[in-house]
C-alpha cells in the first residue's frame, strides 16, 4: 500500500463527498475558502481580520480580496480595532449573517442526510475515525487534554481488542499474544482485590486512547500489566501519567517491590520504565507469530519515602 497516494484517494472521495469541487459551496454563490471566512464570522460575531487569516491560513492579500467583495456585496462591515489602529475589526451585516445563516442549515441538513443511511455502528465507525485522523494531525499543542479514570463497563473488552489489534498491525503478534492478554483481562476481573489492584483508562473525547493495570503478583510483589497507548495519542505524556498512577498505587498498597514484564522491541515503553526507575534484571530469546523477540523482566524496589530504588533479583 502506498501511503500518499491512499491519502490522496481519500483526499479526492472525500472532497466529492462534501461536494467543495463545485463552482458554489451547498447551492451558493461562495467557494469553500469564502464559506469559511463567513462561517468564521457568523460564530464569532466580529474577528480581527489577521486572527482570521491565520485560522484559515490565507494569503493576506487573499482575504483581503474576499473581504472587500463581502463588502461590496453587503455582507460586511470594515473599521478600524480601537485597541490598535493597524489593525482591522470584521464583522457581519444583517445580510452577512443571513448568509452565514443559510450556509450553516444547508451544511447540517447535507450531514444529517449522509447520516442517516447510515447505522448506528457505522455512524459510531465513521465518528471514531474522523477523531483519529483530526487527533493525528492536530499538532500537539491543540490537543484536545485527556483525562486518567478507573475502568468501566465496556473498558475491559476495548483493552484486550485494542492490544490484539494494534500488536498485530505494528509488530506482527498473532492470536496467542492477544489470547495472553484476554487471560490477563479475565483474571483481573475474576479476583480483582481493590486494595491490592487497580486499573486506569486514559481517554480523550469519550473515547479510551490508554490503559495500564497494577496486578498482585504475590504478597510482595506489584505487576505493572498492560501498558499501551494508542499511537494517535503518543507524545502527550500519557504512557508516563498511566506508569505514575500505576507506581503511586503500589506504593499506597503496601508492595516492597513492582516488576513488569516486556519486550525490548517496545522502545518507547522501555524509555518510560527507565525514566520511572526500573532496572533490567531478565532477558530471554522467545518467538511470537514467527517472529523472535527478547522477553525482558524489568524491576524496581519501592521505598517508604515515595522514591524509587532499583530491586536485584537473580534470573
Amino acid at each position: 500500500m502506498d501511503p500518499v497516494a491512499e491519502i490522496r484517494g481519500f483526499n479526492r472521495f472525500y472532497t466529492e463527498v462534501i461536494g467543495v469541487l463545485g463552482a458554489g459551496l451547498l447551492d451558493t454563490p461562495y467557494s469553500l475558502t469564502e464559506a469559511r471566512v463567513l462561517f468564521e464570522l457568523g460564530t464569532r460575531g466580529a474577528a480581527d481580520a489577521v486572527l482570521i487569516r491565520e485560522l484559515l491560513g490565507l494569503d493576506p492579500g487573499y482575504l483581503s480580496r474576499i473581504l472587500a467583495k463581502f463588502e461590496a456585496e453587503g455582507l460586511v462591515l470594515r473599521e478600524r480595532s480601537a485597541e490598535d489602529g493597524r489593525r482591522q475589526v470584521v464583522r457581519l451585516t444583517d445580510g452577512g449573517l443571513e448568509a452565514y445563516r443559510t450556509l450553516d442549515a444547508r451544511s447540517a441538513a447535507e450531514i444529517e442526510a449522509m447520516l442517516g443511511d447510515l447505522t448506528g455502528a457505522e455512524r459510531h465507525r465513521l465518528l471514531t475515525s474522523m477523531a483519529a485522523i483530526r487527533e493525528t494531525l492536530e499538532p500537539a499543542e491543540r490537543r484536545e487534554p485527556y483525562v486518567i479514570r478507573a475502568p468501566r463497563p465496556g473498558d475491559l473488552g476495548w483493552v484486550v481488542h485494542r492490544h490484539g489489534a494494534l500488536y498485530s498491525e505494528e509488530y506482527g503478534w498473532g492470536m496467542a499474544f492477544e489470547a495472553l492478554v484476554a487471560r490477563v483481562v479475565a483474571d483481573y476481573a475474576d479476583h480483582h482485590d481493590p486494595r491490592r489492584e487497580a486499573g486506569w483508562i486514559a481517554e480523550i473525547g469519550g473515547e479510551p486512547v490508554g490503559c495500564v493495570f497494577c496486578v498482585r503478583k504475590d504478597d510482595e510483589t506489584a505487576q505493572l500489566r498492560l501498558l499501551l497507548v494508542e499511537p494517535h495519542a503518543r507524545g502527550m505524556g500519557i504512557g508516563r501519567r498511566l506508569v505514575g498512577e500505576c507506581l503511586d498505587f503500589a506504593r499506597r498498597a503496601g508492595y516492597p517491590q513492582i516488576t513488569l514484564w516486556t519486550r525490548d522491541i517496545l522502545a518507547g515503553a522501555r524509555r518510560i520504565y527507565q525514566a520511572a526507575g526500573f532496572e533490567l534484571v531478565e532477558e530471554r530469546a522467545n518467538e511470537e507469530n514467527g517472529h523472535p523477540v527478547v522477553d525482558q523482566v524489568w524491576t524496581l524496589k519501592l521505598t517508604g519515602d515515595g522514591q524509587a530504588e532499583t530491586l536485584t533479583v537473580s534470573s
